[in-house]
């Protein structure tokens, strides 16, 4: 791990957010991502922003020491080349604030999103974990539509049943509770490290839930790059699955259970968007199922996890 000063402004105990940013090559989102922190009207005082950089090979860094340039918040930059779980954990090591909002590389948040997570959190002290809510951003491209409105049914779904599991994407973690749970697995290489971190978050006794804040995430414009994206969630996956199986079964991920759940949202899909294309949506579960399993078969090939 390296950690570079930057910016020249003294570290305060006055923080109340820590915004953690964790992000690996994504020089074609990164400057809205961070750009949308920046624009937070909670006070930036009461604000740092931590970047922990997994060693990016495109522009995302120098993208986001140029951003941070302009701005008055705190802010600290760390890389690391193990994985998300230590570029998550590197967070909570080093977060002052009581709150830690996490922003990755490809999320948008409206002006206000802070402030309110914040407040909802000072307003319930027993949640531990409050994910916002998704909203549309690119409706013209067939994947990155299908992606977005599927976490925006996932998202209103949510509301609905009590949480088991949440994730970090634009999410608030409360610091205590993190850090009561032990922090993030450093050894989780691939994605969902989120996941199992909330688990046991859960599991000690905090609240999970969601708010009605929304924001936006710029979801994956090619098939490839989607590919990519979900054989590295399928990765880190097979580790979780075999160090608590109550946390993720392998079976859920199978394609035919892809294809049938795409069935069900698709017709909740036309409901909300009276669009015919949301019936492609069993394919599109069935594709993003196959990258998941072949992700998972690859970890097991090559013993990650055991």
């Amino acid at each position: 791990m390296n950690y570079y000063p930057f910016g020249g402004n003294a570290i305060t105990n006055n923080i109340i957010l820590t915004v953690g940013l964790c992000v690996r090559n994504a020089e074609i989102t990164i400057s809205e991502a961070v750009n949308s922190i920046l624009n937070q009207d909670f006070p930036h005082e009461l604000m740092e922003i931590i970047i922990v950089d997994g060693s990016s090979k495109d522009k995302t860094l120098q993208i986001i020491e140029n951003i941070l340039k302009k701005s008055d918040i705190q802010k600290r930059i760390f890389t690391e080349n193990i994985g998300l779980g230590m570029a998550r954990q590197i967070v909570v090591e080093k977060a002052i604030g009581k709150y830690i909002l996490w922003v990755d590389g490809d999320i948008v948040l409206p002006k206000d999103y802070a402030r309110k997570q914040v407040e909802f959190m000072e307003k319930n002290p027993n949640v531990g974990i409050a994910e916002g809510k998704f909203g549309l951003y690119n409706k013209e491209v067939i994947v990155s539509f299908l992606e977005n409105i599927v976490a925006i049914l996932h998202s209103e779904n949510e509301k609905k049943v009590p949480k088991h599991h949440a994730s970090t994407e634009a999410a608030i973690w409360r610091t205590e509770a993190i850090r009561e749970a032990g922090g993030f697995d450093i050894s989780i290489k691939g994605a969902a490290e989120d996941i199992e971190a909330a688990f046991r978050v859960r599991l000690i006794g905090w609240s999970l839930t969601t708010t009605e804040e929304v924001f936006q995430e710029i979801c994956r414009l090619t098939w490839k790059s989607f590919w990519d994206q979900y054989f590295w969630y399928g990765y880190g996956a097979h580790y979780i699955s075999h160090k608590d199986s109550a946390i993720i079964k392998p079976y859920e991920l199978l394609p035919p259970a892809g294809f049938i759940i795409g069935i069900f949202y698709s017709f909740i899909a036309y409901k909300y968007f009276h669009r015919k294309i949301v019936f492609l949506l069993p394919f599109h579960y069935f594709f993003k199922r196959v990258a998941t399993s072949a992700g998972f078969f690859s970890a097991h090939i090559h013993g990650y996890g055991h």
